[in-house]
């Protein structure tokens, strides 16, 4: 971890404590000492002192034999402060549900977070067959349509700083060239909108759109699509649906 701005150093049980509630944040259930020990790589006796303390003051839980550890119920009450109090979530809604009623499909919302997207809010597809995205959740900039839309705004160097040659894979569709990955984001810029091919979750494509209310953007809204649903003239009309939701997002956010 970076030292802050004025030349102090960070303080170590502060960067233990969030290091850990990032641990458990990104692997749900509970976990073994043993298990955090290996990940985190404090020392045994230190780390259950700092379990033990987070546990009392409710932000990490254990399991009926107290040997197995996971995130806590403060962590919850902090995240949704951060959504309530969010002015950009707050200024969408509107727009997200008559995007939602427009297309009737999947609706998202979602914020860049270093090589990452976390999604701050969602309205659900009317229909039975859709897929399931919640509030919070964090995927991969590369393998989303939303991030490709946040990434488009940066420059092809800032997108070299942020991400490694090589991207994870969680498709067989998913780019995982860095290179080929900016060559997509040329067009981005160019048609307005990014698209996810399968490359996130199979079955399902997705476009997504940035909101420029900030350069680079970190906001961006995408509609989500089983391919068994989509025709060219329905994927026409959830560009435009996305190009009008865009339109008013930017009014909608200009004071903020």
């Amino acid at each position: 971890m970076a030292a802050p701005e004025g030349g102090g150093s960070p303080v170590k049980s502060a960067v233990r404590t969030v290091e850990l509630l990032e641990y458990f944040a990104g692997r749900p259930g509970m976990h073994s000492l043993a298990e955090v020990q290996e990940a985190v790589g404090y020392p045994k006796s230190s780390l259950y002192m700092l379990l033990r303390t987070l546990v009392d003051l409710g932000w990490v839980e254990t399991d009926a034999t107290g040997t197995r550890y996971g995130i806590g119920v403060r962590a919850l009450l902090v995240g949704t402060s951060y959504i309530d109090g969010d002015e950009v979530v707050a200024a969408a809604r509107p727009t997200l549900d008559r995007l939602a009623d427009d297309t009737t499909e999947t609706i998202h919302l979602a914020r860049l977070d270093g090589t990452n997207v976390v999604y701050l809010a969602t309205r659900q597809s009317q229909h039975y067959l859709r897929p399931f995205t919640r509030v919070g959740r964090r995927l991969p900039a590369h393998s989303t349509s939303l991030g490709k839309a946040l990434l488009s705004t940066h420059s092809d160097d800032q997108v070299r700083a942020l991400l490694p040659e090589h991207l994870d894979a969680l498709t067989e569709n998913t780019v995982t060239d860095r290179e080929r990955l900016i060559g997509e984001l040329h067009q981005v810029r160019e048609q307005g909108y990014a698209v996810d091919r399968e490359e996130n979750t199979v079955g399902l494509r997705c476009f997504g759109v940035a909101i420029p209310y900030r350069t680079p953007a970190r906001d961006a809204i995408s509609c989500s699509v089983p391919v068994a649903r989509l025709t060219p003239g329905r994927e026409q009309m959830i560009k435009d649906a996305l190009f009008d939701a865009r339109d008013r997002l930017i009014l909608a956010t200009r004071r903020l």
